[in-house]
């Protein structure tokens, strides 16, 4: 019978519980979440239960990353079904924080990152975003300290400003990215697919097959530009609202216009009705 993590929802009971841990010699490994858990989450837990004796996974759908006309009240809740999979999975905490808590009366502190969060990407159509993730995690990380913490690639911006944030504030933990799960016709798994209706759930997985595409014709010298250009035409005609397809510095995220300007990574993200997704690969 799978054993129940312990659930928490003060900072005082948390502290408790991780002073208690690193007593018992435990390292510890965070896997932060907004819940709605699927398989890619399972995929972090597992490789936080890889690097560590103790993992947390923090559940909290932070409001301060959603601007006014996005889904912060309709983003998917089923904490019972996420409890029960933690329990098969071995988790040891999950910290399950309110609002007030993590937001007491009175909060008036914010992180505004730069570099990686000012990259023109996600900054550019959501432009609260990152200030709002770099406050709720760089919280997480303080009310957690662990060794570790376990972020997905398929937010890759994001990957990259957590992992400058903590570096540039001194954080003593490492930052793991962790590859993109995704369905067996491509589509990178994501609490929002939810949402797609029938038809769009059949065109989405075009995503990651024009990212392949256009990853393949630079790796055999076309030119970046035009390959990205075409790209989002074949994005476009195909029914998706493109916000950007973009070829970038896999570690900086600067503009890139040729693959001998190092590592590149290609980020997409585009809107199938009501329904934004994000993509990436590696060159």
């Amino acid at each position: 019978m799978s054993k129940k993590p312990v659930v928490v929802k003060t900072v005082g009971t948390l502290r408790k519980q991780v002073v208690e841990l690193r007593r018992r010699g435990r390292k510890i490994a965070l896997v932060p979440t907004m819940g709605a858990l699927h398989a890619g989450h399972h995929a972090l837990v597992r490789q936080a239960r890889r690097r560590a004796e103790a993992v947390i996974v923090s559940v909290f759908v932070n409001p301060r990353q959603f601007a006014p006309t996005e889904d912060f009240s309709a983003y998917p809740r089923n904490f019972q079904s996420d409890l029960a999979a933690l329990s098969g999975l071995g988790v040891d905490l999950i910290w399950l924080p309110t609002d007030a808590a993590m937001y007491p009366s009175g909060f008036s502190t914010a992180v505004e990152p730069g570099g990686p969060a000012k990259a023109g990407l996600e900054d550019t159509y959501r432009p609260h975003f990152f200030g709002g993730v770099a406050t709720v995690v760089s919280k997480l990380f303080l009310q957690t300290m662990p060794d570790y913490a376990m972020f997905g690639e398929k937010d890759y911006q994001q990957l990259k400003v957590v992992t400058r944030m903590a570096r540039d504030l001194d954080i003593p933990l490492s930052v793991i990215g962790c590859r993109t799960v995704r369905e067996k016709d491509g589509l990178a798994l994501s609490s929002r697919n939810v949402y797609l209706s029938p038809t769009e759930r059949s065109i989405a997985p075009l995503l990651h097959r024009t990212l392949q595409e256009c990853a393949a014709a630079i790796r055999t010298g076309k030119p970046v530009s035009e390959t990205m250009l075409a790209g989002r035409a074949a994005l476009t005609e195909a029914g998706f609202a493109v916000d950007y397809v973009e070829a970038r510095h896999a570690e900086n995220l600067a503009p890139v216009a040729s693959r001998d300007e190092g590592p590149i990574r290609l980020l997409v993200a585009a809107r199938l009705g009501k329904t934004r997704l994000i993509d990436n690969i590696a060159v």
